[in-house]
């Protein structure tokens, strides 16, 4: 008996879909990232209105 790899077509539009959550997924991955990275290094500089009273 012999089995043949014939690709179905559901599956190529599967392993299609996936490949595309996968890159949408690591985009919004990326995104927060980069986002928390630029928090973080921005902690060192004053935020404006944000500043103390001196006791008045």
């Amino acid at each position: 008996m012999s089995f043949e790899k014939t690709t179905h077509n559901l599956h190529k539009r599967r392993m299609s879909r996936n490949v595309g959550v996968f890159v949408v997924l690591a985009a919004f991955v990326a995104i927060v990232f980069g986002l928390t990275v630029v928090k973080v290094s921005n902690m060192d500089t004053p935020v404006p209105g944000l500043q103390q009273s001196g006791g008045n």
